[in-house]
């Protein structure tokens, strides 16, 4: 099966452009931003609070590398119910990262904070397809039972 997503296109003060799509954490309606050159799905670990009940995160044990720096901290959380289009994935095991250096950027140039970074791990999977003319992307998964 394919699920279309519809995305925006933000303007990230002449730096260039992101891609924002809505997505649903355990129910509730979330924004992130899709980076094709980031390898794993990423959510910022204070606006994470909001979507699950589970309030401790586990420490990751490896440094992560991205987001304008080499060396970041990161935290773990299972997602009971992570939702993009018609596609629903369980108990899925995230990242999370201190993702408020992009939030003050989005805040300065007037655009909504987001919660997280859709990254290649999940793009690779579902074997993402990014339309820029028609504004959508794309997931092919198969259909559960």
């Amino acid at each position: 099966m394919t699920t279309i997503i519809p995305f925006k296109i933000l303007s990230i003060g002449g730096e260039g452009f992101h891609l924002m799509l809505k997505i649903y954490i355990n129910g509730k309606s979330a924004r992130v931003i899709v980076d094709t050159g980031a390898s794993k799905t990423v959510f910022d670990k204070k606006r994470i609070r909001k979507y699950v009940t589970e309030k401790k995160f586990s420490t990751h044990d490896k440094l992560s590398i991205g987001l304008g720096t080499n060396k970041l901290k990161s935290q773990f959380t299972i997602l009971k119910k992570l939702e993009i289009g018609n596609l629903k994935i369980s108990d899925y095991t995230t990242v999370l990262m201190d993702l408020s250096h992009v939030n003050r950027s989005y805040q300065q140039l007037g655009l909504k904070q987001i919660e997280g970074v859709l990254g290649s791990d999940i793009l690779l999977e579902y074997n993402a397809v990014i339309d820029y003319e028609k504004k959508i992307v794309k997931l092919k998964y198969k259909k559960s039972l």
